[in-house]
């Protein structure tokens, strides 16, 4: 009876032993397929912070001068620092930060295809712009080089518009008791002197009263002085004196002009120059000789 019991108590404890092995086969491979979870779950957190680290490096290479999309790159790089911190959080699903992550890497697909867009555009506005600045050039160009044409041909003009004078003769005059005129090369007779010349016909100088300067140089260099006394103007660009000025009403066609000049002093022997000038510009010269 004794011996019955014990081997029903052995075959008892055989099966309670039986039984909590394999309860505890069960448990192991439930351990083990647990830490194959966590382990997983940590390698794809390490992956995905690598990803967004990746994603972060991308979304810094980005760049654009458009203020406005510059702003939106930097909220989503913001995004990607607080994804960061979420993956070294357990408590965050990984899961729901890839398809996070994910989001923000096709969003970046499309930053990329605007700003080369927007690049493409720039470059198309500079190659523009570098063409309307070349054609503005050009048109400067042409507007300095008409602008001297035009220098040129009013130059032209206003040097067409100066009388000219030929057939220019100087002498002096004695003045007799009878009023009449007599030539001269005496120099302590010379009571006058006279300079008569032609101004040629000219279309398209200006009608009108023009002004006609004598400078009579004396054999000493001096200009001889007005009847007015010293009179000055501007003669071939340098101010001087003149010794008589007579004004003609031109009507553009031949005219036969004479200027007298009245001695102010007793005159030197020598040779004199007469220049003629019609205001500043000198358009005859001719000499003379006194005994």
């Amino acid at each position: 009876m004794n011996q019955r019991l014990y081997i029903i108590v052995i075959v008892l404890l055989l099966l309670v032993c039986g039984y909590l092995g394999y309860k505890l086969s069960q448990k192991q491979d439930v351990i083990v397929q647990q830490v194959e979870t966590i382990e997983n779950v940590e390698e794809s957190r390490d992956q995905l912070q690598m990803e967004l680290e990746e994603l972060m490096m991308s979304y810094d290479t980005l760049q654009t001068d458009n203020s406005m999309l510059q702003a939106e790159l930097d909220a989503q790089k913001m995004e990607i620092e607080d994804l960061l911190k979420k993956v070294k959080n357990s408590n965050y699903s990984v899961s729901k930060l890839r398809k996070e992550a994910d989001t923000l890497r096709e969003i970046m697909k499309g930053y990329v295809a605007t700003i080369d867009s927007l690049n493409t555009l720039n470059q198309d506005l500079m190659a523009e712009n570098e063409g309307m600045k070349q054609a503005v050039s050009n048109v400067q160009g042409e507007n300095e080089e008409l602008s001297k044409r035009q220098q040129n041909m009013e130059k032209i003009i206003a040097t067409g518009q100066i009388l000219q004078a030929i057939n220019v003769a100087s002498g002096a005059v004695n003045l007799k008791s009878s009023g009449k005129q007599a030539d001269t090369e005496r120099a302590n007779r010379a009571e006058m002197i006279k300079t008569c010349f032609t101004v040629i016909e000219n279309k398209i100088a200006k009608g009108g009263p023009k002004n006609l300067y004598l400078r009579i140089i004396d054999p000493k260099g001096k200009v001889l002085e007005a009847k007015e006394g010293s009179a000055s103007g501007n003669f071939d660009g340098e101010s001087g004196n003149y010794s008589i000025k007579r004004e003609i009403d031109y009507n553009n066609t031949e005219t036969d002009v004479c200027i007298f000049y009245t001695v102010q002093a007793e005159l030197s022997k020598g040779d004199y120059k007469v220049y003629l000038y019609e205001d500043g510009t000198r358009i005859a010269a001719t000499d003379f000789s006194l005994k």
